[in-house]
């Protein structure tokens, strides 16, 4: 396993204004609590696949709306033998009432007609074309009353709350709102994201060489974030430099500026001055995290029409980048989308899990039925252990010890 720095003095890193770092607990909290919902809209089930519902899905119909079979074969009225109907049900359509001791063949699906007790399968009746009855086949179950009938109102009744406001809408949500009689849904709008992508040294294609190296950021990040919510708008190159970077920040319209980079005090980072110059606040300003302490969030001032905005600060390694995207963005835009936040995951560690001395660290598992286990290659400019992650495991100070139960972020898996 890759090196896990705990030779590091045991106390908080301090940021370039010399106030301690939040903690990771406090910066979640604080991404959070820094904005409200997004408004709301009512959108057709394709369009508001991805969004948060804005107000609690209620059936606006029983489900099964009438009785229905649940299986190919008869409906039958009373005991057998029956007397065979020259009728078959189907899907679709308002049957006439069973007359009792009759029987009718009926589709999976078909409604029941009244006077219909239950439904025979098809592999457990016989016909007898002489006679014309059905009976029961040697040793099959019978057709008890209520046998294969998915009752009306078996799901839900009309009114009845089906999902609450904030749960995301999922395939399956659409499907479960058209059967529930809804042609419209009430969801938030999804947070706009701009990413601007810092560096010099970074290649978009070819073999890093010559002191340049690949871009992995700018691949990683977009459907990240898509996958926190966020609709990405924009994503674009920066240079090194302070004007350009304070332009992009100004111009940007999006709700949130993603940066990477830039975010700590080397000779080129210019994200804390373009900031400044942008009349920013800084609501954090690094966290006591590992990897990925000199992470930032800033609010963003509205200007005339525009209202404000926030920017969140990735550093400029990858697996840096991904700690302050769980911390500050994941937070941040599930607000602004408006989703229920997740409860604590928790998992056994399936074997020691070495953390920081004084800070939490995140660090890329692997979750199996023994618990989660950690994965090499771990250090913040790697991504080899986060590609072959399930979770992150989120380690208090001094890490976990084998068998302990530890905090885990699932990670996007498409």
């Amino acid at each position: 396993m890759t090196p896990h720095h705990t030779t590091a003095p045991a106390r908080r890193s301090a940021p370039r204004g010399g106030r301690p770092a939040v903690t990771w607990e406090q910066a979640r909290a604080t991404a959070r609590d820094a904005v409200q919902p997004l408004p709301a809209a009512a959108l057709a089930p394709a369009q508001a696949l991805g969004h948060a519902l804005a107000a609690p899905l209620a059936a606006r119909t029983d489900l099964p709306p009438f009785d229905t079979s649940a299986m190919d074969g008869w409906a039958v009225a009373g005991p057998g033998p029956w007397r065979l109907e020259d009728r078959t049900l189907l899907a679709g359509t308002r049957p006439a009432p069973l007359r009792p001791g009759a029987a009718a063949p009926i589709a999976t699906g078909a409604r029941l007609p009244a006077g219909a007790t239950a439904v025979l399968r098809r592999e457990h009746g016989a016909t007898d074309p002489a006679t014309g009855t059905l009976h029961v086949r040697s040793a099959a179950p019978g057709a008890e009353p209520g046998t294969d009938i998915r009752v009306q109102g078996h799901e839900c009744r009309t009114g009845d709350p089906l999902l609450p406001a904030g749960a995301t809408v999922t395939p399956a949500v659409l499907g479960l709102a058209a059967a529930a009689g809804h042609d419209r849904l009430r969801v938030h709008r999804r947070p706009t994201v701009e990413l601007l992508v810092l560096g010099d040294e970074l290649l978009t294609s070819g073999l890093p060489g010559d002191g340049r190296v690949r871009d992995a950021l700018g691949p990683l990040l977009p459907p990240w974030l898509h996958a926190l919510g966020a609709e990405v708008t924009g994503h674009h190159r920066v240079p090194d430099a302070a004007a350009p970077l304070t332009e992009a920040v100004r111009r940007s319209p999006a709700d949130v500026v993603v940066t990477t980079g830039s975010t700590a005090a080397g000779p080129v980072d210019f994200l804390h001055r373009a900031l400044r110059a942008n009349g920013a606040e800084l609501l954090v300003d690094s966290v006591a995290v590992r990897p990925g302490h000199p992470m930032l969030l800033a609010a963003l001032p509205g200007t005339g029409p525009r209202p404000a905005r926030h920017l969140v600060g990735l550093p400029g390694n990858p697996l840096a980048a991904v700690a302050g995207l769980v911390t500050l963005a994941a937070p941040l835009l599930g607000r602004l989308g408006g989703r229920t936040p997740d409860g604590p995951h928790r998992a056994r560690a399936a074997a020691a899990l070495p953390g920081h001395p004084a800070d939490t660290r995140l660090v890329p598992v692997r979750r199996a039925e023994n618990g989660v286990t950690p994965l090499p290659y771990d250090g913040p400019a790697m991504l080899r252990g986060l590609a072959r992650a399930d979770h992150l495991a989120v380690l208090p100070p001094g890490g976990a010890t084998e068998g302990e139960y530890v905090t885990v972020l699932p990670l996007p898996t498409g």
